[in-house]
């Protein structure tokens, strides 16, 4: 199925309304995932053409997205990666995490952007920086675009490396995700370091249950932040 490409309508949009000079966008990865990291990337691109193909990670077989990860590279203005661990996942709750990983990908840029493009359509960003939620960001904006490739194929390669200590988990095919191997190995062996202890698959493997974390109980706005700061991720 042929799909548009994406824009810099955003982008655009954003320039001209609040006279943003850097823009960028940020897509994440690995957030449904039982183990791993979630990742987060924030891409910087200006207004040139986009490559050829470019689109939402998820469109792209994964020779694809490898082959054009390595062409977005050396295309985009500037780019950088953000990781929260399944421990700060566990401590802080997924939009806090998120958040954490978001703002590491994002001091991590050689200039802070003016303006922010999030994929989605909810801001886990928040003040102090300007953002622009866009639903289907990944399909429709040039920066989401890029970042969600770059994102993706750098979280899987990760995972496959864990895999190695870990064969029985198939995380060079399942990225961490759930599966039939993944699953059949929790069963097996239990959870290893990689695994998201507070996620309620756990729910599911009596004998690994009493690992299971209680989850974190998401705080609206700022209090979500004040956890981080407090254990230490900030």
């Amino acid at each position: 199925m042929a799909y548009e490409p994406p824009t810099h309508r955003v982008e655009r949009s954003l320039r001209a309304t609040t006279g943003a000079r850097i823009v960028a966008g940020v897509d994440e990865v690995g957030r449904g995932a039982w183990a791993g990291p979630v990742t987060v990337c924030a891409a910087v691109t200006g207004l040139r053409r986009p490559p050829e193909g470019l689109t939402d990670s998820k469109l792209l077989t994964p020779a694809r997205r490898v082959a054009l990860a390595e062409v977005l590279g050396g295309w985009v203005t500037s780019h950088a990666l953000g990781h929260a661990s399944p421990q700060e996942i566990d401590a802080l709750g997924m939009t806090a995490a998120l958040r954490l990983a978001a703002v590491r990908a994002l001091e991590a840029l050689p200039e802070r952007p003016d303006a922010v493009i999030l994929d989605g359509k909810h801001d886990y960003l928040g003040a102090p920086w300007q953002v622009r939620t866009v639903i289907k960001g990944d399909l429709s904006c040039v920066a989401v675009a890029a970042a969600s490739v770059i994102a993706k194929v750098h979280r899987d390669a990760m995972l496959a490396e864990l895999g190695r200590e870990h064969p029985a988990f198939g995380f060079d095919s399942n990225a961490g995700y759930p599966s039939p191997v993944h699953r059949a190995a929790l069963e097996e062996q239990g959870p290893t370091a990689h695994h998201r202890l507070s996620w309620a698959y756990l729910d599911q493997l009596p004998r690994w249950r009493h690992l299971k974390l209680p989850p974190h109980r998401e705080a609206p706005g700022r209090e979500s932040l004040e956890d981080a700061g407090q254990l230490g991720f900030f």
